[in-house]
């Protein structure tokens, strides 16, 4: 049961992340949303945090870098 809410929980993060990207950007690219589900909880929170930095993908892969 743990584990099904742990990804549920990821899940719901990747995609509030994605949204937030999505507004900010206008769009992301299909290699950056694979990227993006391929990612650490703990970078997708790092992302998150530093999303009012984010002004284009490179930005985004630099904070995955």
């Amino acid at each position: 049961m743990r584990n099904i809410k742990s990804r549920y929980f990821e899940t719901g993060k990747l995609s509030t992340l994605e949204t937030l990207l999505k507004v900010k950007l206008g769009s992301i690219s299909r290699s950056l949303e694979e990227q993006l589900s391929n990612t650490s909880i703990e970078q997708l929170d790092e992302l998150t945090v530093n999303i009012l930095n984010i002004n284009s993908e490179e930005d985004v892969m630099k904070l995955l870098h």
